[in-house]
Protein backbone atom coordinates (compact mmCIF):
# COMPACT_ATOMS: atom_id res chain seq x y z
CA UNK A 1 0.00 0.00 0.00
CA UNK A 2 1.23 3.34 -0.91
CA UNK A 3 2.33 5.61 1.92
CA UNK A 4 2.81 9.63 1.65
CA UNK A 5 4.70 11.78 2.98
CA UNK A 6 4.29 15.74 3.06
CA UNK A 7 6.97 17.67 2.82
CA UNK A 8 6.15 21.39 4.65
CA UNK A 9 8.78 24.72 3.90
CA UNK A 10 7.10 27.47 6.68
CA UNK A 11 7.49 30.89 6.41
CA UNK A 12 7.61 32.97 9.54
CA UNK A 13 3.56 34.72 9.21
CA UNK A 14 5.14 37.91 11.55
CA UNK A 15 8.06 38.62 10.10
CA UNK A 16 8.86 38.92 6.47
CA UNK A 17 12.60 39.92 6.81
CA UNK A 18 14.83 39.38 3.43
CA UNK A 19 11.71 37.23 1.91
CA UNK A 20 9.63 40.55 1.35
CA UNK A 21 9.29 40.25 -2.41
CA UNK A 22 8.30 36.64 -3.92
CA UNK A 23 11.12 37.47 -6.49
CA UNK A 24 13.43 37.26 -3.60
CA UNK A 25 12.50 33.55 -2.72
CA UNK A 26 13.92 30.70 -3.65
CA UNK A 27 12.54 27.12 -4.05
CA UNK A 28 13.28 24.80 -1.02
CA UNK A 29 16.06 22.62 -2.44
CA UNK A 30 16.75 20.68 0.89
CA UNK A 31 13.05 19.70 0.67
CA UNK A 32 13.39 18.38 -2.96
CA UNK A 33 16.74 16.29 -2.05
CA UNK A 34 14.87 15.07 0.58
CA UNK A 35 11.70 14.17 -1.89
CA UNK A 36 14.59 12.65 -4.03
CA UNK A 37 15.87 10.71 -1.38
CA UNK A 38 12.41 8.84 -0.59
CA UNK A 39 11.66 5.43 -1.91
CA UNK A 40 9.38 5.20 -4.86
CA UNK A 41 6.75 3.35 -2.98
CA UNK A 42 5.93 6.80 -1.14
CA UNK A 43 3.96 9.97 -2.35
CA UNK A 44 5.21 12.91 -2.15
CA UNK A 45 3.59 16.15 -1.30
CA UNK A 46 5.18 19.92 -0.89
CA UNK A 47 3.32 22.52 0.90
CA UNK A 48 5.57 25.81 0.58
CA UNK A 49 4.31 28.58 2.52
CA UNK A 50 5.84 31.04 0.14
CA UNK A 51 3.09 30.58 -2.38
CA UNK A 52 0.10 29.05 -0.21
CA UNK A 53 -0.77 29.18 3.34
CA UNK A 54 -0.66 25.67 4.82
CA UNK A 55 -3.85 23.76 5.01
CA UNK A 56 -3.84 20.16 6.27
CA UNK A 57 -3.37 17.10 3.89
CA UNK A 58 -3.38 13.37 4.73
CA UNK A 59 -0.65 11.90 5.77
CA UNK A 60 1.61 9.22 6.89
CA UNK A 61 5.07 11.10 7.84
CA UNK A 62 5.56 14.74 8.08
CA UNK A 63 8.88 16.31 7.10
CA UNK A 64 9.69 20.30 8.31
CA UNK A 65 12.12 22.27 7.27
CA UNK A 66 12.79 26.12 9.10
CA UNK A 67 15.68 27.96 9.37
CA UNK A 68 15.43 29.90 12.91
CA UNK A 69 13.02 32.75 12.24
CA UNK A 70 9.94 30.33 10.89
CA UNK A 71 10.83 27.65 13.76
CA UNK A 72 7.75 28.80 15.23
CA UNK A 73 5.59 28.57 12.29
CA UNK A 74 7.09 25.10 12.14
CA UNK A 75 6.32 24.13 15.66
CA UNK A 76 2.59 24.67 14.83
CA UNK A 77 2.20 23.21 11.77
CA UNK A 78 3.97 20.20 13.64
CA UNK A 79 1.29 20.24 16.23
CA UNK A 80 -1.36 19.99 13.92
CA UNK A 81 0.02 16.35 12.62
CA UNK A 82 0.76 15.53 16.06
CA UNK A 83 -2.57 16.26 17.47
CA UNK A 84 -3.94 13.02 14.94
CA UNK A 85 -0.91 10.24 15.69
CA UNK A 86 0.57 11.42 12.39
CA UNK A 87 4.87 11.34 12.51
CA UNK A 88 6.60 14.08 12.46
CA UNK A 89 10.22 15.00 11.51
CA UNK A 90 12.43 18.09 11.44
CA UNK A 91 15.30 18.90 9.55
CA UNK A 92 17.10 21.74 8.69
CA UNK A 93 19.52 24.55 10.24
CA UNK A 94 17.62 25.35 13.62
CA UNK A 95 16.14 21.93 14.14
CA UNK A 96 20.23 20.77 13.89
CA UNK A 97 21.23 23.73 16.19
CA UNK A 98 18.47 23.32 18.87
CA UNK A 99 17.56 19.54 18.45
CA UNK A 100 16.55 19.47 21.69
CA UNK A 101 14.05 22.07 21.50
CA UNK A 102 12.58 20.69 18.38
CA UNK A 103 11.87 17.70 20.27
CA UNK A 104 9.35 19.01 22.00
CA UNK A 105 7.34 19.81 19.34
CA UNK A 106 8.39 16.97 16.95
CA UNK A 107 8.49 13.02 17.09
CA UNK A 108 12.31 13.06 14.89
CA UNK A 109 14.84 15.00 14.25
CA UNK A 110 17.16 14.83 11.68
CA UNK A 111 20.25 16.82 13.01
CA UNK A 112 23.05 17.74 9.77
CA UNK A 113 22.84 16.79 6.12
CA UNK A 114 19.89 14.50 5.02
CA UNK A 115 21.75 12.04 2.50
CA UNK A 116 22.97 9.96 5.01
CA UNK A 117 20.18 10.00 7.67
CA UNK A 118 17.05 9.92 5.77
CA UNK A 119 16.89 6.24 4.51
CA UNK A 120 17.61 5.31 8.25
CA UNK A 121 14.35 7.29 9.18
CA UNK A 122 12.05 5.67 6.05
CA UNK A 123 12.76 2.03 7.06
CA UNK A 124 12.27 3.13 10.70
CA UNK A 125 8.57 4.86 10.21
CA UNK A 126 7.72 1.89 8.11
CA UNK A 127 8.60 -0.89 11.17
CA UNK A 128 6.86 1.31 13.62
CA UNK A 129 10.28 2.17 15.37
CA UNK A 130 10.96 5.81 14.86
CA UNK A 131 13.71 7.21 17.00
CA UNK A 132 14.22 11.17 18.73
CA UNK A 133 17.29 11.75 16.91
CA UNK A 134 19.22 10.70 13.21
CA UNK A 135 22.25 12.17 12.62
CA UNK A 136 23.62 12.83 9.53
CA UNK A 137 27.39 12.95 8.51
CA UNK A 138 29.09 14.94 5.75
CA UNK A 139 29.61 12.68 3.10
CA UNK A 140 31.18 12.67 -0.37
CA UNK A 141 28.82 14.46 -2.83
CA UNK A 142 29.81 12.53 -5.75
CA UNK A 143 26.48 11.34 -7.34
CA UNK A 144 24.66 13.73 -4.83
CA UNK A 145 20.81 13.21 -5.45
CA UNK A 146 19.06 15.86 -7.72
CA UNK A 147 16.20 18.04 -5.79
CA UNK A 148 12.73 16.98 -7.47
CA UNK A 149 12.47 20.00 -9.11
CA UNK A 150 8.43 18.97 -10.21
CA UNK A 151 7.46 19.69 -6.58
CA UNK A 152 8.56 22.99 -6.47
CA UNK A 153 6.22 26.16 -7.07
CA UNK A 154 6.49 26.92 -11.16
CA UNK A 155 6.13 30.93 -10.29
CA UNK A 156 9.99 30.73 -8.85
CA UNK A 157 11.56 32.86 -10.90
CA UNK A 158 15.12 31.25 -10.21
CA UNK A 159 16.01 27.89 -10.00
CA UNK A 160 18.19 27.06 -6.90
CA UNK A 161 21.58 24.77 -7.58
CA UNK A 162 23.97 23.28 -5.07
CA UNK A 163 27.85 22.84 -6.25
CA UNK A 164 29.75 22.41 -2.73
CA UNK A 165 29.04 22.33 1.35
CA UNK A 166 30.84 23.45 3.71
CA UNK A 167 33.25 25.79 4.74
CA UNK A 168 37.08 26.37 6.69
CA UNK A 169 36.63 30.16 7.54
CA UNK A 170 34.69 29.73 10.50
CA UNK A 171 33.58 33.13 11.00
CA UNK A 172 32.29 33.68 14.71
CA UNK A 173 28.42 34.90 13.37
CA UNK A 174 28.31 31.81 11.16
CA UNK A 175 27.16 28.40 11.48
CA UNK A 176 27.46 26.66 7.89
CA UNK A 177 30.50 25.32 9.88
CA UNK A 178 28.62 23.82 12.49
CA UNK A 179 25.82 22.50 10.14
CA UNK A 180 28.26 21.24 6.68
CA UNK A 181 31.28 21.08 8.24
CA UNK A 182 35.02 22.51 8.08
CA UNK A 183 35.90 20.87 4.76
CA UNK A 184 34.97 22.61 1.40
CA UNK A 185 33.31 19.48 -0.36
CA UNK A 186 32.40 20.04 -4.05
CA UNK A 187 30.41 17.56 -6.39
CA UNK A 188 31.94 16.47 -9.91
CA UNK A 189 30.91 19.71 -12.76
CA UNK A 190 29.79 16.79 -14.66
CA UNK A 191 27.07 16.00 -12.21
CA UNK A 192 26.24 19.74 -11.92
CA UNK A 193 26.17 20.33 -15.75
CA UNK A 194 24.09 17.41 -16.33
CA UNK A 195 21.90 18.78 -13.68
CA UNK A 196 21.62 22.17 -15.28
CA UNK A 197 20.66 20.57 -18.28
CA UNK A 198 17.62 19.04 -17.24
CA UNK A 199 16.33 22.83 -15.64
CA UNK A 200 13.87 24.92 -17.81
CA UNK A 201 14.13 28.11 -16.03
CA UNK A 202 16.82 30.40 -17.65
CA UNK A 203 17.68 32.11 -14.07
CA UNK A 204 19.87 30.47 -11.77
CA UNK A 205 20.66 31.05 -7.94
CA UNK A 206 23.87 29.00 -6.83
CA UNK A 207 23.31 28.69 -2.99
CA UNK A 208 26.79 27.34 -2.20
CA UNK A 209 28.52 29.81 0.62
CA UNK A 210 31.83 30.08 -1.85
CA UNK A 211 30.71 29.02 -5.16
CA UNK A 212 35.04 29.29 -6.18
CA UNK A 213 36.17 27.17 -3.54
CA UNK A 214 39.17 27.08 -1.61
CA UNK A 215 42.91 25.98 -3.45
CA UNK A 216 43.88 24.91 -6.51
CA UNK A 217 41.95 22.12 -6.94
CA UNK A 218 38.58 23.70 -6.25
CA UNK A 219 40.35 26.55 -8.84
CA UNK A 220 40.10 23.91 -11.44
CA UNK A 221 36.61 21.93 -10.66
CA UNK A 222 35.31 25.60 -10.97
CA UNK A 223 36.91 26.48 -14.58
CA UNK A 224 35.35 23.09 -15.77
CA UNK A 225 32.54 24.01 -14.59
CA UNK A 226 31.66 27.57 -16.01
CA UNK A 227 33.39 26.53 -19.44
CA UNK A 228 30.88 23.22 -19.08
CA UNK A 229 28.17 25.92 -19.53
CA UNK A 230 29.55 27.60 -22.41
CA UNK A 231 30.38 24.89 -24.18
CA UNK A 232 27.16 23.40 -23.83
CA UNK A 233 25.33 26.37 -24.35
CA UNK A 234 23.40 26.25 -21.33
CA UNK A 235 22.52 30.00 -21.82
CA UNK A 236 21.16 30.90 -18.19
CA UNK A 237 21.59 33.34 -16.16
CA UNK A 238 22.80 33.31 -12.94
CA UNK A 239 24.36 35.12 -9.74
CA UNK A 240 26.25 33.30 -6.61
CA UNK A 241 27.43 33.78 -3.31
CA UNK A 242 31.29 33.82 -2.72
CA UNK A 243 34.06 35.14 -1.07
CA UNK A 244 36.30 37.93 -1.76
CA UNK A 245 38.80 35.46 -3.38
CA UNK A 246 36.19 35.57 -6.01
CA UNK A 247 37.96 38.40 -7.51
CA UNK A 248 41.26 36.78 -7.20
CA UNK A 249 41.74 35.15 -10.65
CA UNK A 250 40.66 37.10 -13.97
CA UNK A 251 40.72 33.43 -16.16
CA UNK A 252 38.19 32.57 -13.16
CA UNK A 253 36.22 35.37 -13.66
CA UNK A 254 36.34 35.46 -17.21
CA UNK A 255 34.27 32.26 -17.46
CA UNK A 256 31.83 33.13 -14.74
CA UNK A 257 30.78 35.63 -17.13
CA UNK A 258 31.24 33.95 -20.06
CA UNK A 259 29.02 31.15 -18.53
CA UNK A 260 25.94 33.74 -17.37
CA UNK A 261 26.88 35.26 -14.23
CA UNK A 262 25.66 38.39 -13.82
CA UNK A 263 26.07 39.40 -10.31
CA UNK A 264 28.27 37.59 -7.16
CA UNK A 265 27.12 38.39 -3.47
CA UNK A 266 30.05 39.03 -1.52
CA UNK A 267 29.92 38.98 2.20
CA UNK A 268 32.21 42.14 3.20
CA UNK A 269 30.59 42.86 6.55
CA UNK A 270 32.50 46.04 6.76
CA UNK A 271 35.54 48.11 5.24
CA UNK A 272 37.70 48.51 8.70
CA UNK A 273 40.14 45.74 9.93
CA UNK A 274 38.77 46.27 13.37
CA UNK A 275 35.24 45.19 12.85
CA UNK A 276 36.79 42.02 10.36
CA UNK A 277 39.03 40.69 13.40
CA UNK A 278 36.02 41.08 15.65
CA UNK A 279 34.23 38.61 13.43
CA UNK A 280 37.36 36.75 12.52
CA UNK A 281 36.89 37.67 8.82
CA UNK A 282 39.73 36.20 7.91
CA UNK A 283 39.66 36.11 4.01
CA UNK A 284 38.65 39.48 3.98
CA UNK A 285 41.27 40.96 6.34
CA UNK A 286 44.28 38.47 4.46
CA UNK A 287 43.06 39.97 1.05
CA UNK A 288 43.01 43.30 2.79
CA UNK A 289 39.94 46.35 3.08
CA UNK A 290 42.11 48.72 1.12
CA UNK A 291 42.23 46.41 -2.06
CA UNK A 292 38.27 46.34 -1.73
CA UNK A 293 38.12 48.45 -4.83
CA UNK A 294 40.64 46.63 -7.09
CA UNK A 295 38.42 43.22 -6.72
CA UNK A 296 35.62 45.13 -7.41
CA UNK A 297 36.76 46.61 -10.98
CA UNK A 298 38.23 43.16 -11.65
CA UNK A 299 34.58 41.64 -10.82
CA UNK A 300 32.68 44.76 -13.44
CA UNK A 301 35.60 43.94 -16.13
CA UNK A 302 34.16 40.37 -16.27
CA UNK A 303 30.47 41.63 -16.79
CA UNK A 304 29.19 40.79 -12.92
CA UNK A 305 27.42 43.33 -10.73
CA UNK A 306 28.71 43.05 -6.76
CA UNK A 307 26.13 42.95 -3.74
CA UNK A 308 28.08 43.68 -0.88
CA UNK A 309 26.79 42.70 1.87
CA UNK A 310 27.09 44.59 5.76
CA UNK A 311 26.84 43.94 8.98
CA UNK A 312 25.54 46.99 11.81
CA UNK A 313 26.21 46.41 15.68
CA UNK A 314 29.80 44.97 16.15
CA UNK A 315 30.99 45.20 19.42
CA UNK A 316 33.11 48.36 18.34
CA UNK A 317 30.74 50.42 16.10
CA UNK A 318 29.78 53.26 17.19
CA UNK A 319 27.48 56.11 15.68
CA UNK A 320 30.11 57.38 14.07
CA UNK A 321 32.11 54.61 12.66
CA UNK A 322 28.28 53.41 11.44
CA UNK A 323 28.37 57.21 9.65
CA UNK A 324 31.66 56.41 8.03
CA UNK A 325 30.54 51.90 6.88
CA UNK A 326 27.72 54.70 5.16
CA UNK A 327 29.68 56.74 3.59
CA UNK A 328 31.85 53.68 2.27
CA UNK A 329 28.70 51.73 0.49
CA UNK A 330 27.37 55.02 -0.61
CA UNK A 331 30.77 55.79 -2.47
CA UNK A 332 32.09 52.76 -3.44
CA UNK A 333 31.79 50.26 -6.13
CA UNK A 334 29.76 48.23 -5.11
CA UNK A 335 26.21 47.85 -6.98
CA UNK A 336 24.08 46.30 -4.75
CA UNK A 337 24.21 47.29 -0.62
CA UNK A 338 22.40 44.77 2.02
CA UNK A 339 22.33 46.01 5.73
CA UNK A 340 21.51 43.66 8.60
CA UNK A 341 22.07 43.61 12.09
CA UNK A 342 24.47 41.18 13.48
CA UNK A 343 22.15 38.60 14.62
CA UNK A 344 23.50 35.73 16.98
CA UNK A 345 21.69 32.50 15.30
CA UNK A 346 21.66 29.78 17.79
CA UNK A 347 25.02 27.46 16.67
CA UNK A 348 27.40 30.09 16.51
CA UNK A 349 29.71 31.16 18.73
CA UNK A 350 28.73 34.57 18.47
CA UNK A 351 25.25 33.54 20.55
CA UNK A 352 27.09 31.45 22.76
CA UNK A 353 29.06 34.27 23.65
CA UNK A 354 26.59 36.80 23.92
CA UNK A 355 24.84 33.99 25.75
CA UNK A 356 27.42 33.92 28.32
CA UNK A 357 27.66 37.36 28.78
CA UNK A 358 24.10 38.17 29.29
CA UNK A 359 23.66 40.34 26.10
CA UNK A 360 21.05 38.71 24.89
CA UNK A 361 17.43 40.79 24.46
CA UNK A 362 14.98 38.06 23.81
CA UNK A 363 15.45 34.86 25.58
CA UNK A 364 11.97 33.70 25.90
CA UNK A 365 12.46 30.28 23.33
CA UNK A 366 10.95 29.40 21.44
CA UNK A 367 8.51 32.34 20.99
CA UNK A 368 11.31 35.12 20.60
CA UNK A 369 13.12 33.13 17.48
CA UNK A 370 10.58 35.12 14.96
CA UNK A 371 12.72 38.41 15.96
CA UNK A 372 16.07 36.15 14.46
CA UNK A 373 15.45 37.18 11.16
CA UNK A 374 18.21 39.79 10.85
CA UNK A 375 16.41 42.79 10.28
CA UNK A 376 16.15 43.42 14.38
CA UNK A 377 18.24 44.05 16.90
CA UNK A 378 18.30 41.02 19.44
CA UNK A 379 21.60 42.10 21.52
CA UNK A 380 23.12 44.33 23.15
CA UNK A 381 26.09 46.12 21.33
CA UNK A 382 29.49 46.95 22.60
CA UNK A 383 29.56 50.15 22.04
CA UNK A 384 26.04 51.73 21.47
CA UNK A 385 22.41 51.14 23.00
CA UNK A 386 20.21 49.00 21.38
CA UNK A 387 17.92 52.15 20.54
CA UNK A 388 20.44 54.40 18.78
CA UNK A 389 21.90 51.08 16.63
CA UNK A 390 18.13 51.23 15.21
CA UNK A 391 18.32 54.84 14.40
CA UNK A 392 22.02 54.86 13.22
CA UNK A 393 20.56 51.54 10.78
CA UNK A 394 17.48 53.52 9.80
CA UNK A 395 19.17 56.71 9.03
CA UNK A 396 21.78 54.75 7.04
CA UNK A 397 19.38 52.92 4.94
CA UNK A 398 17.52 56.72 4.14
CA UNK A 399 20.68 57.61 2.81
CA UNK A 400 21.65 54.50 0.53
CA UNK A 401 18.17 53.57 -0.81
CA UNK A 402 17.81 57.14 -1.59
CA UNK A 403 16.74 57.39 -5.23
CA UNK A 404 19.27 59.67 -6.22
CA UNK A 405 21.73 56.82 -4.80
CA UNK A 406 19.70 53.64 -6.22
CA UNK A 407 19.86 55.62 -9.94
CA UNK A 408 23.75 56.78 -9.56
CA UNK A 409 24.37 53.05 -9.23
CA UNK A 410 22.70 51.42 -11.81
CA UNK A 411 24.08 53.55 -13.84
CA UNK A 412 27.31 52.80 -12.46
CA UNK A 413 26.42 49.76 -12.66
CA UNK A 414 25.77 49.86 -16.39
CA UNK A 415 28.82 51.61 -17.23
CA UNK A 416 31.43 49.52 -15.14
CA UNK A 417 30.23 46.11 -16.24
CA UNK A 418 28.60 47.00 -19.63
CA UNK A 419 25.54 44.58 -19.11
CA UNK A 420 22.47 46.11 -19.00
CA UNK A 421 21.18 42.53 -17.51
CA UNK A 422 23.56 43.29 -14.99
CA UNK A 423 22.58 46.73 -14.14
CA UNK A 424 18.40 45.00 -13.73
CA UNK A 425 20.25 42.40 -11.75
CA UNK A 426 21.49 44.91 -9.55
CA UNK A 427 18.44 47.49 -10.01
CA UNK A 428 16.14 44.53 -8.78
CA UNK A 429 18.13 43.76 -6.03
CA UNK A 430 18.67 47.22 -4.07
CA UNK A 431 14.63 47.77 -4.90
CA UNK A 432 14.31 44.82 -2.50
CA UNK A 433 16.50 45.63 -0.24
CA UNK A 434 14.68 49.31 -0.14
CA UNK A 435 11.22 47.30 0.15
CA UNK A 436 12.46 45.29 3.37
CA UNK A 437 14.31 48.27 4.96
CA UNK A 438 11.22 50.05 4.76
CA UNK A 439 8.93 47.37 6.64
CA UNK A 440 11.70 47.54 9.48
Amino acid sequence: MQKKLVLVNPVNPVRTGLTVNRKSRFPPIGLGIVAALTPEHWQVELIDENWVEFAYREADLVGITAFTASANRAYEIASIYRERSVPVVMGGIHASMCSDEALHFTDAVVVGEAETAWSRVIDDVENGCLQQVYKGDPGDLKGSSRPCRDLFHPDYIFASVQTSRGCPMNCEFCSVTAFNGQRYRRRPPEDVLDELETISQRMLFFVDDNIIGYGKESRKQTLTLFKGMVERKLDKLWFCQASLNFADDEEVLHWAGQAGCRMVFLGLEAEEVNALTEINKQLNLHRGVENYEAAFQRIHRAGIAVLGAFIFGMDGDTPEKLRKRTNYMKNSNIDVIQTTYLTPLPGTRLFNRLQEEGRLLYTEYPKDWDRFDMTEVVHHPGNMKPAELVQAMDDSNRRIYSRYVLLSKALRTLCQTRSATSMMFAWGSNRNYRNVAARR
